[in-house]
């Protein structure tokens, strides 16, 4: 990974793709930013029990955010995370022009031939229309 000195770590829930994009860029020194994409809260969610879902979904991002930060401190890396809400290959790439970032890792499962016909695949879309160029790990 010769030459880039801002990488994004795009993760969904496994990680492996953390672990593996800061071995990467361990290599180089450089400055990692993580970003984790929830989807937006559209409705009214009416839940038994549950006073007011935004506490319910912040909580859940602040756990996440949590334990990407541990993952990063057991590889010995630092990180600066984020936690956007939206479309995700919009705000993976968004964060990406935001950061002025040199590449973009991200992983990917294998395909099967339903969800190649009727998945809408971020990884492609965020390939399409990225400002750098996207490595992509397997997950």
């Amino acid at each position: 990974m010769r030459g880039y000195r801002k990488v994004l770590i795009a993760v969904k829930g496994s990680k492996e793709v953390l672990t593996e994009g800061l071995r990467l860029a361990s290599d180089e020194r450089c400055w990692v930013t993580v970003v984790k994409v929830i989807p937006p809260n559209e409705g009214d969610l009416n839940l038994t029990g549950v006073k007011n879902i935004e506490d319910v979904l912040d909580s859940d991002g602040h756990k996440a955010i949590s334990d990407l930060y541990d993952t990063a401190r057991s590889e010995g890396a630092l990180i600066k995370a984020r936690l956007e809400q939206g479309g995700a290959h919009k705000k993976i790439i968004e964060v990406a022009e935001e950061e002025r970032c040199d590449i973009i890792i991200m992983g990917a499962k294998r395909r099967t031939w339903m969800r190649k016909i009727f998945g809408d695949n971020v990884v492609e879309k965020v390939i399409r229309q990225a400002p750098c160029p996207v490595l992509v790990v397997g997950s």
